[in-house]
């Protein structure tokens, strides 16, 4: 079976082909395909409140691409979901019509906490081990989602107005990220020592220069060391001597003060990278949705 998951972003927008097989009662989800475009929706919600023609006309034409995609790989089904930037777009709701119309697309906008659920549906606890306690981090270009993981459930979660684009224009207000940072000191009393798992394209980048193994965790102060060595760097030798996509040269910069603030105020050491997002949750809850009408059926 083969469903599609669109993740719009304030960085970019992202399609997700995944097979999932069921082996006996045991699935497994396999990534088949991912096309990622860097539109930066965030660029215009963040700063002027509403999306530009040129870059909806850009989110339009990606989506009949997407579109055209999902019918040639012959998907199961298909979500689309639309995050921060979208949000925040006061012709959010024009857009969402337009694309209706124009390529076929039903965009769904979420809030932080169905966006923070859908992440949750990869189960990661499912993987953790039973006596560690962990710290979720996804960093996206508009909002960060941090869920605590205790007994292999989750304590708290919560969203914040905190991410890459954001912090890059400087649309970050000084007391929200006070309140950010004594709310990771709070919630993590008592759960320490803490173990983070982190998600997201620029926490993924990071591990890949790393240069870590799939499965093995990157030293907070490795990661530490890797921002001050990007950070010496400028945008243009980023992206010409290190090798970074233009619009991931800048972000990463941002990305990783607020993993390695989170990082500090739980006092974790370490960091699990399993590369998982919203668009595999997405692709759980597909899954689920389709399971649950099948077995109906049948009855």
């Amino acid at each position: 079976m083969k469903f599609a998951a669109i993740d719009i972003g304030s960085n970019a927008v992202r399609l997700l082909f995944c097979n999932v097989y069921d082996d006996g009662g045991k699935v497994e989800f396999t990534k088949a395909e991912l096309i990622r475009v860097p539109i930066r929706l965030g660029e215009d919600s963040f700063l002027h409140g509403s999306i530009t023609k040129q870059k909806a006309d850009k989110l339009v034409t990606a989506m009949k691409a997407f579109k055209n995609l999902i019918e040639v790989y012959d998907a199961i089904d298909y979500r689309a979901c639309a995050t921060s930037a979208m949000r925040d777009a006061e012709n959010r709701y024009d857009i969402v019509d337009r694309v209706r119309q124009e390529a076929g697309i039903k965009i769904e906008i979420i809030d932080g906490k169905t966006e923070a659920d859908i992440i949750y549906s990869n189960h990661i606890e499912e993987h953790l081990d039973k006596s560690n306690n962990y710290l979720y981090i996804d960093i996206g270009g508009g909002s960060t989602e941090i869920t605590l993981f205790s007994k292999n459930k989750a304590i708290v979660s919560q969203s914040f107005n905190i991410g890459t684009i954001r912090m890059l224009h400087n649309q970050i207000d000084k007391d929200y990220w006070t309140y950010f940072k004594k709310w990771i000191e709070e919630i993590t009393k008592g759960y320490k020592p803490l173990i983070a798992i982190g998600s997201g394209g620029n926490i993924n980048k990071l591990f890949k220069m790393s240069g870590r193994k799939i499965n093995k965790p990157i030293a907070t102060v490795k990661l530490k060391n890797l921002y001050e060595v990007l950070e010496s760097y400028t945008y243009e030798e980023r992206v010409h001597k290190l090798g970074l996509n233009p619009d991931r040269a800048d972000v990463i910069i941002p990305a990783s003060k607020i993993l390695l603030t989170v990082l500090k105020k739980a006092e974790i050491e370490k960091v699990h990278v399993p590369q998982i997002g919203l668009s595999d949750g997405i692709v759980h809850q597909l899954y689920d949705k389709y399971m649950e009408k099948m077995l109906t059926e049948r009855e």
